[in-house]
C-alpha cells in the first residue's frame, strides 16, 4: 500500500462512520459501533486500482531519547502566555533544565531534562492535551 491507498481507506472509514478498519493478512474487518459490518478477503474489499505488490515502507525510529509525559494534562511550553518557551528545537539542555509544564488536576508540574543534549524535536503544541507516556520532546 502507498500513501494514496491509505488515504482512500481513511476516506472510506470517514464517509461510512466506521469505528474500526482492521487489515490482517488477506482479510479486512470493518466495524460500525460494536458490530461487525463486513468481513471479507482484502482483495475483494479493496478496489482493484489499490492493489499493490509494493512492500509497506518500514517506519524508522528516530535517533535520540524521548521525554514522555508523566501524566494526562495540558502541555505548556512557557511559564506564562507572554513568556518565551522554555526550550526550542536546536537548544542545548542540561540534566535538570525545565523543558515544559504539564498541568494535571490544577497542579503545575515542571518536566525536567534527565540528560544533557540538544532538543531535536518538540512533539506537541502549546496548550495541547497530552496522554500519559506520550512523547513530548526528542533529545539527541
Amino acid at each position: 500500500m502507498n500513501i494514496k491507498d491509505i488515504a482512500a481507506l481513511a476516506e472510506i472509514v470517514k464517509q461510512n462512520e466506521l469505528t474500526k478498519l482492521e487489515i490482517n493478512g488477506e482479510n479486512i474487518v470493518i466495524e460500525r459501533a460494536a458490530q461487525v459490518v463486513q468481513a471479507a478477503p482484502i482483495l475483494n474489499a479493496v478496489p482493484e486500482q489499490m492493489h499493490t505488490t509494493e512492500p509497506i515502507a518500514e517506519v524508522k525510529e528516530k535517533e535520540g531519547v524521548y521525554v514522555k509525559s508523566p501524566a494526562v494534562g495540558v502541555f505548556y511550553a512557557a511559564p506564562s502566555p507572554d513568556s518565551k518557551p522554555f526550550v526550542a528545537v536546536g537548544d542545548t539542555v542540561h540534566k535538570g533544565d525545565t523543558l515544559c509544564i504539564i498541568e494535571a488536576m490544577k497542579l503545575m508540574n515542571e518536566i525536567n531534562s534527565e540528560m544533557d543534549g540538544e532538543i531535536a524535536e518538540i512533539c506537541v503544541g502549546n496548550g495541547q492535551v497530552v496522554e500519559y507516556d506520550q512523547p513530548l520532546f526528542r533529545i539527541i
